[in-house]
Parts: structure tokens; C-alpha cells; sequence
């Protein structure tokens, strides 16, 4: 199984919502006419809008390095909207895993699935 998922959880700082959607909107843009290997790229907002999850489905472990170099410019302003915490369920690669290190991101590997 090579496909990875990805679950990113933003809260909201104060006044920051509207500055989250201008540049999810550019995410969004960039991942529909650049990225390869991304299957699904969601963006779901809890009733008041303070928090979101984003929902993401790669091709493999290379999709998803692709995906990070793509929106590269816009991380940072995008992670400084809010406290943001992830997760990645799947089998990366040894390069992905090398990658995620340092991060955030929880990785979660297959137990039982259909």
C-alpha cells in the first residue's frame, strides 16, 4: 500500500480566519495545476469557522514531497494562522520519513484495514 493520507487540524489565532482562506484559496490552485500524485485536497471548517481540518490523499510518498516543494512558499504564512497539527496514516518512504523527522506530523502505519 503505498497511498498516504493526511490529516491537518488549524485553530484559528483571532482575526486570522480570512487571512487562512485567501491563501488556502492559493493552496488549492496550486495543488489543482501543479501536483501529480495528490488524489484528494479538502478543506473542511467546524459551524463558527475557528477551527478546520484539511483532508489529503497522495499517490505515494513521492506525491506528497511534490505537494510540500509546490506550496513551499505559502507554508509558513499558512501555519502561522493558527496552532496547526497533523497527521499522516500510511507507509512512507525512508525520504518522506527523513522529511517528517522534525515536524509536527504524527505518522500512524496499517494495522488492519479492507
Amino acid at each position: 500500500m503505498s497511498e498516504l493520507q493526511g490529516i491537518a487540524r488549524f485553530e484559528f489565532h483571532e482575526d486570522k480566519l480570512e487571512e487562512f482562506k485567501r491563501l488556502a484559496a492559493q493552496c488549492m490552485e496550486i495543488v489543482r495545476t501543479k501536483d501529480t500524485g495528490t488524489l484528494q485536497y479538502d478543506i473542511y471548517f467546524n459551524d463558527d469557522q475557528s477551527e478546520c481540518i484539511v483532508h489529503e490523499r497522495y499517490r505515494d510518498s513521492e506525491a506528497l514531497i511534490e505537494h510540500t516543494e509546490h506550496l513551499g512558499d505559502l507554508m509558513e504564512a499558512n501555519l502561522a494562522t493558527g496552532s496547526v497539527s497533523g497527521e499522516l496514516l500510511g507507509e512512507p518512504s525512508a525520504e518522506l520519513r527523513a522529511k517528517l523527522a522534525d515536524s509536527p506530523v504524527r505518522l500512524f502505519t496499517p494495522f488492519l484495514s479492507m
